[in-house]
């Protein structure tokens, strides 16, 4: 109730009465760990100078990422959501919710699911930024306690032997190529074409991120299943006369079943850029997690696909999560994933594992460590979905760990 007349203060502060009627809650999570990562293990890494059958190149030694401390917001957000009541079983929903930057400078932005929409018997329909069903089917098969930090399973699914897919056509960035790709800066350009991933930033697949200009619908629960089907605008969408024509779009559908102790989903995204090499990217996942009391356990498996008229390229992946209560307030948390290799590109699969152990201090708050560890083969440069250690290049795997508390409100 306190929560509820402290949004209400605020909002008619900003609108008058446009509020008035309207059930506002303000929410979210504060989530600071102390972290030290690194990434040993790299490959030795030799750029071509002068393209295929040519004989110049230059070759890279000692390209690890050294251990360094530091202090990170695991997705810490703040959120403000709401209904209003419009008569004959329908309601008015909204949602704005940001990320916060509590670790650094304190920056804001609602980047998060903020949407507007009806709901009723029928179901939800919803539009603005969300988070589709593939998305959340792997949020909701992480153990960890917000599925975020070096934890997070995001650092394999839906990546392509490390790359995140976003808005890349992987045919044709290749960094092995000629040109004038003979320094370690314009290799990791490339490879950023492809998804390489900056210290500290996000490094979750084009899958795993928030639709932008989408538009959902959410049935209504019919016996334990909801059903979920999302499209994606092609905002983008240029005149096929010019040079990189694009017309980019995408759907995102999901089936859930969740009733008592049983979990279990089945999604299909798929993504069309629209550019003249036809690329599209596909991502199927099907998830069950099973809670026997005293913990959990689960298991996830996810499908990639990316072609164009280039060709076809497949990884697929799973993970192992497992939970186990002990002493009333503490849990044991591990996970165990592997991505194979992509599809006739061999050393290009990873292996992660993760081990924790987390301490209700109360409902709202609990204290944590966890250890977390990828291991690339030496054509991989899978890194962490969130707070990536950065800079990781074929070969090195990163490794770390994190104490920290996670306050929810």
């Amino acid at each position: 109730m306190q929560k509820k007349i402290i949004a209400l203060a605020v909002a008619g502060l900003v609108s008058g009465a446009a509020f008035a009627q309207s059930n506002v809650t303000i929410y979210g999570a504060a989530d600071v760990t102390f972290d030290n990562v690194k990434a040993g293990g790299a490959s030795t890494l030799v750029v071509d100078l002068d393209g295929a059958g040519g004989d110049a190149a230059n070759t890279f030694t000692n390209l690890n990422q050294p251990a360094r401390n530091r202090v990170s917001a695991n997705s810490s957000f703040l959120g403000f959501k709401g209904a209003e009541d419009l008569g004959g079983g329908l309601k008015a929903v909204f949602q704005f919710e940001g990320g916060v930057a509590n670790d650094a400078a304190g920056a804001f932005n609602f980047n998060r699911d903020s949407y507007v929409g009806v709901a009723g018997g029928f179901g939800t329909v919803a539009a603005g930024i969300l988070t589709g069903p593939t998305r959340a089917l792997g949020v909701a098969m992480a153990p960890f306690a917000g599925a975020t930090g070096i934890t997070a399973n995001s650092a394999i699914i839906g990546k392509l032997g490390g790359a995140t897919l976003a808005g890349v056509n992987p045919y044709y960035a290749n960094p092995n190529t000629g040109g004038n790709d003979n320094t370690i800066a314009n290799y990791q350009g490339l490879l950023g074409a492809l998804g390489y991933c900056a210290s500290s930033g996000t490094c979750t697949s084009l899958f795993d991120t928030r639709w932008n200009n989408a538009l959902a619908y959410i049935s209504p629960n019919m016996s334990g299943f909801t059903v979920t089907v999302a499209y994606v605008a092609n905002e983008n969408k240029t005149r096929d006369d010019v040079a990189n024509k694009l017309n980019t779009w995408g759907y995102d559908v999901g089936v859930k079943y969740e009733n008592g102790p049983i979990m279990a989903a089945l999604t299909q995204n798929e993504a069309r850029l629209g550019d003249n090499f036809g690329t599209k990217a596909t991502d199927t996942r099907l998830g069950a997690k099973y809670d026997f009391g005293m913990g959990t356990v689960g298991l996830l498996w996810d499908r990639v696909k990316v072609s164009d008229n280039g060709g076809t390229d497949k990884r697929t992946a799973w993970f192992l999560p497992v939970t186990f209560n002990v002493g009333g307030n503490g849990k044991i948390i591990a996970q165990y994933g592997r991505a194979g290799d992509i599809t006739n590109t061999s050393d290009t699969g990873a292996k992660m594992f993760a081990l924790g152990y987390e301490h209700s201090l109360s409902k709202r708050t609990i204290v944590k460590a966890v250890y977390s560890q990828i291991t690339n083969e030496a054509a991989a440069y899978y890194d962490f979905g969130v707070n990536a250690v950065g800079g990781i290049l074929p070969g090195a795997d990163p490794k770390g760990f994190q104490i920290g508390v996670r306050h929810s409100f």
